[in-house]
């Protein structure tokens, strides 16, 4: 049989050409939870801030799902075996694990369903899926829970440098233009290897000596992408603005039945506003169906119909969102006080009233959806998540701080924190020593 015969190409910007099997994995590309990520924006409002940013959660399974292939091909040459069944397991895996998203990706992720996390909703969809298909993802599941005797499957789809990260980096260096984030992908991968070699319940992927300077670059380009796109201060402007609409729809929903007009939004967006969604029932038909239901196109039909509604405040702000007529965002030295942010409150009120979008009376209630506070998050090596082991030489383990330039490693792993405030523009905050970048 011939190669084009026992697989399907897919042209790929990022990688190339990616080979995917005509088997379950094929079988689960076609499947509508799959293709549902084609509705899916990768960086959420991204692509409002970087005109490129237009590639989907679709395109980043695809792409995860090739390096894992590359992965094992290269693990398999070093010595390490790998059964037919497990290349196939692990496959599913990598393009399975971000079915979970939800619409506009991490910016509602915490909106739409109380305590949710997507990777839960992952778990929920690959064991319907393996439901569906008879127990055919059985050892998939395990590798997703880490329960499989060979734990160094699970690193690879999940870990600080894993098959998700390293597409993604990649992915979105390139859709963005943001040339920082360039990771040498393949440099990292050849150098990657299982040890020991057998691949046992012991054996953990590990990066060989010579390929510690592709690792430091990998932890730099993951902050430098977290700084200047996936925590843009624009992206934040976007993410903050995106999330007040729907805090005001609820207010609607919250003082008696939906109004006709807030109707014509999404039904499943208008499920998870009109319900108390608690992570704990997305396992229910109900809370299932409907999250398969909301993508993008949904959000933004909703906000193309709240527009015309009858709410000044709330038809403003889908407007500057459709439109892309953002708040401000500046950064902080320092946490404000509670007077600091009810004086700034009182001004954004003010500017309402003056605005003409509400009456003295509801002018403070609508302010806290134009002025909002936040604190942008992260660390490119987190030291209490599983770390990253270098095989020396001598082929002695060691973690990577223990080989790396220490002074390097030791600035990566600290979380760094920067506060914000997110205004209207005309709105003359008192800022202090506030900054734009």
């Amino acid at each position: 049989m011939s190669s084009n015969q026992r697989f399907k190409l897919f042209s790929d910007p990022v990688h190339g050409f990616i080979s995917v099997p005509k088997n379950v994995i094929m079988d689960l590309v076609q499947t509508p939870e799959v293709q549902r990520l084609r509705r899916i924006r990768q960086l959420g409002v991204g692509h409002l801030v970087f005109p490129g940013a237009e590639h989907t959660r679709f395109n980043h399974a695809l792409g995860a799902m090739a390096l894992m292939q590359d992965a094992l091909a290269n693990l398999t040459e070093k010595g390490t075996p790998v059964r037919p069944e497990e290349q196939t397991a692990a496959l599913a895996v990598a393009l399975l694990h971000d079915v979970g998203h939800g619409a506009f990706s991490h910016t509602l992720e915490h909106e739409l369903i109380e305590d949710f996390s997507h990777e839960d909703m992952s778990r929920v969809l690959l064991t319907d899926l393996n439901e569906r298909m008879d127990g055919a993802l059985d050892l998939a599941l395990a590798m997703f829970d880490d329960t499989y005797d060979r734990p160094f499957f699970h690193q690879l789809v999940s870990s600080q440098l894993d098959m998700d990260r390293l597409d993604y980096l990649r992915r979105d260096s390139f859709y963005t233009g943001v040339a920082e984030g360039e990771v040498g992908v393949q440099r990292l991968l050849k150098t990657m290897r299982v040890h020991p070699l057998s691949g046992g319940a012991d054996a953990e992927v590990m990066i060989e000596a010579k390929g510690i300077y592709a690792v430091e670059n990998f932890l730099i380009s993951r902050r430098l992408m977290y700084w200047q796109a996936y925590l843009h201060k624009t992206v934040l402007a976007g993410d903050e603005l995106l999330r007040g609409i729907l805090r005001r729809a609820q207010t609607h929903l919250d003082a008696g039945p939906a109004p006709d007009w807030l109707q014509r939004g999404s039904r499943a967006l208008l499920f998870f506003l009109d319900h108390d969604v608690h992570a704990d029932a997305i396992e229910t038909p109900e809370v299932r169906d409907h999250y398969l239901q909301l993508d993008d196109t949904d959000v933004l039909f909703s906000l193309k119909q709240w527009m015309r509604g009858p709410d000044p405040v709330l038809a403003d702000l889908c407007h500057r969102f459709v439109n892309r007529v953002f708040l401000r965002v500046r950064f902080l030295s320092e946490r404000p006080d509670e007077a600091q942010v009810d004086a700034w409150r009182a001004d954004v009120a003010d500017w309402l009233v003056a605005e003409d979008l509400v009456p003295r009376s509801e002018a403070w209630a609508a302010a806290r959806h134009y002025l909002t506070l936040n604190v942008s998050r992260h660390t490119a090596y987190d030291s209490d998540e599983e770390l990253i082991g270098i095989l020396g030489r001598d082929g002695t383990a060691r973690e990577l701080s223990e080989m790396a330039d220490t002074t390097t490693i030791s600035d990566l792993t600290g979380f760094v924190e920067k506060p914000y405030v997110c205004f209207p523009k005309p709105v003359d905050l008192e800022l202090g020593t506030a900054s734009e970048g």
